[in-house]
């Protein structure tokens, strides 16, 4: 594929927080270019409604939030990397709040609230439910003015360029007329989220199809940790509807889980009940629903009274829309996809297998969620560790003014029926409940899938179905491998725990890596 080519000091991929802070903190060190495959608003975290994770209020310290992350990761976090996001997350935030992000306050104090597994008070949120819509607005209206960030919406990454020292060297992209350019960098970043459009049900938004995480392991980028996705226990369940995230923050407020029949659950499969980790949630929930045949639970926000109005008004208008007032009745709740723990495999610098190439925020696999995601760190994470790969790319050397790149293997063609089946196999085996059998049969079903695409022209969809296709098939491989139930992995063939596992799973191109890290 001949391409026309462009080049920037630094190359971001995707406008997410990730994406954003950290084209904010690389402009002083040089020209910087954000490409994002829609426009710059679509992301996850315009969904993210709960808020952001900081120890900043008086009884909290970045060690209890370390140890309630710890916790929740199931043994599997990377004690270095949450030590570095607690201690450098508070900086981080205030950050935000000098660049006009208005969280919620109390008089003249934040207005924290607390969340599943959370010990304290540590949320700050914003507009009530609209966290993410408010930082997004904030970074985004400071780049607009920053003069050495460009931004190209409807620009969609392709394929990594690998120079001949097996150094990234930038990134293959199409235009929005479909023409391919590529763009060269001294440093290049894939800040572009997670993959949740792989499976059936999910909260993500539609350009969730794990683009970035494909391109890295294609391009021989280590992957780790890839059969640990987070279902979040409550997404609305509403014929017609798309599956709308009700944030775990209604429950850290007094919300209650039901049955059908209008009976709590939560308190038999764990002592914190509704406020229990996510994994814990969600599985309990579906084993709910399995035994009483049913397609969903009920969340109880009547408790709260008038505070949900308050509180949550983007989940509250979007309920009453389809005819669902939380204020007199439960609503339906179940189970859906929404985070990806998993991801390029990553420092604390962001800095990944490939030279010149690091990922930061969902993207990404730095340590910091182990096998289960404390709920409202994903914002923390991509302010972090973005502000550190901003000071580890102004290290990098300028490219040489002749650089060579790999030739470009064939774009695949899009069979418009795939999608589907991929998300409805995904869901099957390699949702909540998984097994052997079922992840041997997804994985050799998505080879197939993968064996049946033909070369053809380079479309978005089929770009986009080639992504998800890969990135299926490193879930299910890592669930095949790892033969025990942690986090936010459970097989019913290994229900238990098993210590000798306590070690992250690593995926090359050159073969699975089971390895301690």
């Amino acid at each position: 594929m001949s391409a026309d080519i462009r080049t920037c000091d630094y190359l971001i991929i995707g406008t997410g927080i990730a994406g954003l802070y950290t084209a904010l903190k690389a402009a002083p060190h040089g020209r910087v270019v954000v490409l994002t495959k829609k426009r710059t608003e679509d992301s996850a975290t315009e969904y993210a409604q709960g808020g952001i994770a900081s120890a900043i209020g008086q009884a909290d310290s970045p060690a209890l939030h370390m140890a309630d992350t710890l916790a929740a990761g199931a043994g599997l976090c990377d004690i270095e990397a949450v030590q570095v996001l607690v201690d450098e997350g508070p900086e981080c935030v205030m950050e935000l709040v000098a660049m006009g992000t208005q969280f919620d306050r109390t008089g003249e104090d934040f207005a924290l609230t607390r969340e599943g597994a959370h010990s304290q008070r540590r949320i700050l949120h914003a507009r009530g439910d609209a966290t993410g819509e408010e930082i997004r607005q904030a970074l985004s209206a400071q780049v607009a003015d920053e003069p050495r960030i460009t931004v190209r919406e409807d620009w969609l990454a392709v394929q990594l360029l690998v120079g001949a020292d097996g150094a990234c060297v930038g990134v293959l992209a199409l235009s929005p007329e479909g023409e391919p350019v590529a763009h060269l960098a001294r440093a290049t970043v894939i800040a572009t989220g997670g993959a949740g459009q792989i499976f059936g049900n999910t909260t993500n938004p539609a350009v969730a199809t794990g683009d970035g995480i494909a391109m890295a392991y294609l391009a021989g980028a280590a992957i780790a940790d890839p059969e640990f996705f987070q279902f979040h226990p409550t997404a609305l369940y509403h014929q017609g509807s798309p599956k709308f995230l009700i944030s775990e923050a209604v429950r850290g407020e007094g919300a209650l889980l039901l049955t059908a029949q209008g009976r709590r659950f939560m308190d038999k499969y764990h002592p914190k009940a509704e406020l229990a980790a996510r994994d814990v949630v969600a599985r309990a929930i579906w084993e709910e629903m399995q035994a009483q045949g049913s397609e969903c639970v009920y969340l109880d926000a009547r408790p709260l009274g008038e505070r949900i109005r308050r509180r949550f008004p983007r989940i509250y208008e979007t309920c009453l829309g389809f005819g669902l007032d939380m204020l007199t009745e439960p609503v339906p709740v179940a189970p859906a996809a929404h985070y990806f723990m998993g991801g390029i495999r990553t420092d604390t610098w962001g800095r990944t297998s490939l030279s010149r190439l690091y990922a930061c925020g969902e993207a990404a696999c730095v340590g910091v969620h182990g096998a289960n995601r404390l709920a409202a760190n994903s914002l923390l994470e991509g302010l972090v560790f973005g502000k550190r790969i901003a000071s580890a790319m102004a290290q990098e050397p300028a490219l040489p003014e002749t650089t060579d790149w790999q030739p470009q293997a064939p774009v695949r063609s899009y069979p418009a029926d795939m999608r589907g089946r991929l998300q409805q196999l995904m869901w099957k085996h390699a949702g909540i409940v998984r097994d052997g059998p079922g992840l041997l049969a997804a994985r050799s079903e998505l080879e197939g899938m993968l064996a049946a695409l033909e070369p053809g022209a380079a479309s978005p969809g089929g770009i986009e179905l080639g992504s998800m296709l890969t990135v299926g098939w490193l879930v299910c491989r890592g669930a095949e491998l790892r033969t025990e139930s942690r986090g936010g992995h459970y097989r019913r063939d290994y229900p238990a725990r098993d210590e000798a596992w306590a070690r992250h799973t690593i995926l090359t191109r050159q073969g699975p890596e089971p390895a301690a890290r």
